[in-house]
């Protein structure tokens, strides 16, 4: 291959680790890793480093964690390093013009997604959410706005009827690594052209958030399992039984109709929920303090729970005030 790049990394959760492992194993040489600030997490709220951070410590790479890279100082600290290329992967932060311009062979990102299809924050899951048939990983060269930069190397894989929002994250993240540094070696040696993105076909993913994983049991059935696919692992599909909160993690599509949320059955094969259109039938399930159990499972031991006719999705009645 052509010449070991001086290679500046910057990415934080484990889809961008995924891609430092790979570059670990290329005679280019990573001079520093770039991530976001340890944040509270777990139960005690303590600091916890990024899976990057934890895998350039365990490599004895220099680890920078800047809270904006608009600041001057932090500009001069990447100056003072030399890179001849930056690889972005999922780092969280905005890349000012001043900063994509330090690098000689400039910034490339691994992007999760067949751009210009979903821009932004959400890629995987949003792809899977609107059922499209393909998704894949794209590696362009960075401009300044979001995800708008010229396409220099692009990865497919079709998304099946069973795929998830994990499953699809997974296999990106076996693609993307090798895709990069398939691209790394092209603009090295100077042969690889990017391509202009036609700005008229994209589209915005936008970052997930619980509220909208909250079910709404008046949309069509084939919306909905979608929905339930796209957000497992994570914000994870929810309603209410009884008042009680409920974890949808698995639904299939099934026939039957009546009142949106309304429980039209229930047997070792899954709870039949009706849906503005169509049904879906509920096969894995989470109950409060509880985890993730087949249908079946819960069938056995809290039959009386799920009984017809009950309707998924409606506050608890609380006491009434007098006089009502």
């Amino acid at each position: 291959m052509s010449q070991a790049l001086r290679i500046v990394f910057a990415g934080t959760p484990e889809f961008a680790a995924e891609h430092l492992k790979a570059l670990l194993d290329t005679p280019h040489r990573i001079v520093a890793v770039y991530t976001q600030p340890d944040r509270p997490a777990g139960r005690g709220q303590k600091l916890m480093p990024s899976p990057v951070k934890k895998l350039a410590l365990e490599h004895g790479l220099p680890v920078l964690q800047p809270p904006t890279l608009r600041d001057p100082a932090a500009q001069a600290e990447l100056a003072a390093l030399k890179p001849d290329l930056m690889v972005v992967v999922a780092y969280g932060l905005i890349l000012p013009q001043v900063v994509l311009d330090i690098p000689r062979l400039g910034c490339i990102n691994s992007h999760a997604s067949l751009l210009p299809r979903w821009r932004g924050a959400a890629p995987i899951q949003r792809a899977v959410e609107a059922g499209d048939a393909e998704s894949g990983v794209t590696v362009m060269q960075m401009e300044a706005g979001l995800d708008t930069g010229p396409m220099l190397l692009k990865v497919t894989t079709p998304i099946s009827a069973e795929d998830t929002g994990g499953s699809l994250h997974d296999r990106l993240a076996q693609m993307g690594p090798q895709a990069v540094v398939q691209a790394i070696a092209g603009l090295a040696e100077g042969t690889l052209q990017g391509e202009v993105q036609d700005d008229s076909l994209a589209t915005y993913a936008h970052k997930l958030n619980k509220d909208e994983a909250r079910i709404d049991w008046s949309r069509p059935a084939v919306e909905l399992e979608r929905l339930v696919r796209a957000f497992d692992p994570w914000p994870t599909c929810h309603t209410t039984l009884n008042g009680e909160p409920l974890k949808v993690w698995g639904a299939q599509l099934a026939d039957g109709r009546g009142e949106p949320g309304r429980i039209l059955d229930a047997s070792r094969d899954g709870l039949l929920v009706a849906c503005g259109d169509g049904a879906l039938r509920l096969t894995r399930l989470q109950l409060p303090g509880g985890k993730p159990l087949a249908f079946a499972d819960l069938f056995n031991s809290r039959r009386e729970q799920f009984a017809a006719g009950l309707i998924l999705g409606q506050q608890a009645l609380g006491p009434q005030e007098p006089g009502q």
